[in-house]
């Protein structure tokens, strides 16, 4: 079942911005602050892990960040399996070309969430047709962009494309135009999540 409390508890208990909050905001600035101060009265300390310990630390992180259910990252490790060569990977590549990642990875939206609600809502392109699916995976050479220019007057979605982003290296943008140049590497995983340890906790 994919979570859907508070975010800033999320945040709290595993110590890491996963980008659930806008940029800006005060909830945002809130959450920062609160960020190394566990949730419960006081903080609760913080226990010593065991090795299942820290993969299932790792594989929650790994959930939380891409805002997928339990079922949905097991489907998407067993496929990784199935491939020959490093699991871990291919793992990393199929949540990164996700539609919704792809168009937060954009900075055509703030967050995940608000991404995967601007494809529901069906206001992005996938190669000049409307896709609403947020898990769709992107192929590379795919151009991503808004169905219309009405879609860009949403005060959020203004606000974010006159923000200035750094693009993971895979990606590429002219103007309203997103395209995924390459597959994507473990780069930017990787500064949240150890991927090796969510490899080991399905593996057991």
């Amino acid at each position: 079942m994919k979570y859907t409390g508070p975010k800033v508890r999320i945040a709290r208990k595993f110590g890491v911005e996963f980008g659930l909050k806008t940029p800006g905001t005060k909830s945002y600035e809130r959450m920062i602050r609160k960020l190394n101060i566990r949730p419960g009265q006081h903080g609760k300390k913080r226990r010593r892990l065991t090795e299942y310990g820290r993969q299932l630390l790792e594989k929650q992180k790994l959930k939380y960040m891409f805002g997928i259910n339990e079922r949905q990252l097991q489907n998407y490790f067993e496929k990784a399996v199935e491939k020959k060569g490093n699991t871990a990977l291919f793992l990393c590549q199929m949540l990164e070309k996700r539609l919704d990642n792809i168009v937060y990875r954009l900075g055509f939206a703030p967050t995940r969430a608000a991404a995967r609600q601007l494809v529901s809502h069906r206001h992005i392109k996938v190669n000049d047709k409307v896709v609403n699916i947020a898990s769709y995976q992107v192929r590379v050479g795919d151009k991503i962009t808004f169905k219309d220019k009405k879609s860009t007057q949403i005060p959020y979605i203004k606000k974010m494309l006159e923000e200035k982003i750094v693009l993971p290296k895979w990606l590429k943008k002219k103007g309203l135009i997103g395209e995924l140049v390459e597959e994507p590497t473990e780069e930017e995983i990787a500064k949240i999540v150890d991927l090796r340890m969510v490899v080991d906790f399905y593996s057991r």
